[in-house]
């Protein structure tokens, strides 16, 4: 399901209210109702579709009672700007991403620890067992890892707030260019510009990064090279020294 349909999908104020009780923890139907308020049959309806977008799941217990639970990550990010309107969805990246190899984020990672924490949890040991059967050595990996989602969500809060940082940046330079031309053109070219700053050479190229025609970045890059704020290698283009 693309983003446009996910935010159709979340626009119901009680389809987010189901799915912010499941993920405190795993209900059945009339626990939904009577939390929402709502009849059985609406909460059905709302599971169906949640469900068929793959937001949500379910399973039968002993006593043949369905729970539903979200079935998995998803980030949904929205952003209006007077320069851009767009949505991304994104699910969870690999366990063998390297976060460390990002250009532009820097991240106290620590790879090492992360691993012993994966490869704990195959490993059995005797060693310091309790009356209860968990061993010292559980309790003192269960603290590594409540103290690692502590950290984990000071991050979070710390990317969310870079995030807005560069979109009010990108806002920023934005305007800038669109003050260096002050016509009816000024968007594109500014358009045409970023592209061109993002590697784009061909008028193909660029056409396809700032959605517009080729006749029509032509028409922009020509405008360009006048002001000498672009130059033509052939078909091929790029910004000046």
């Amino acid at each position: 399901m693309d983003s446009a349909e996910l935010l159709d999908l979340l626009g119901n104020g009680n389809r987010r209210r189901i799915l912010r009780l499941l993920a405190h923890k795993p209900c059945y139907v009339t626990e939904i109702s009577e939390y929402l308020g709502v009849s059985p049959k609406a909460v059905i309806d709302h599971l169906r579709k949640l469900e068929e977008a793959g937001l949500v799941e379910s399973r039968v217990d002993d006593k043949r009672r369905k729970y539903f639970h979200i079935a998995r990550n998803l980030r949904l990010e929205v952003n209006v700007s007077p320069f851009e309107f767009g949505t991304k969805s994104a699910y969870p990246a690999s366990a063998g991403l390297d976060i460390t190899t990002c250009r532009y984020v820097s991240l106290d990672v620590d790879v090492d620890e992360t691993d012993a924490l994966e490869d704990g949890r195959d490993e059995e040991t005797t060693d310091g067992e309790t009356t209860d059967g968990e061993t010292s050595d559980d309790r003192s990996e269960t603290a590594r890892k409540a103290r690692e989602l502590d950290r984990l969500q000071d991050m979070e809060n710390e990317l969310s707030m870079a995030q807005r940082w560069v979109h009010g940046r990108i806002t920023e330079v934005m305007e800038d260019l669109i003050e260096e031309f002050d016509d009816d053109r000024a968007r594109l070219y500014s358009d045409v510009l970023s592209a061109l700053a993002a590697g784009a050479s061909t008028p193909e190229g660029i056409s396809r990064r700032v959605e517009a025609p080729p006749s029509v970045v032509r028409e922009a890059l020509s405008g360009l090279a006048e002001e000498e704020i672009a130059v033509s290698d052939g078909d091929e283009w790029r910004l000046p020294e």
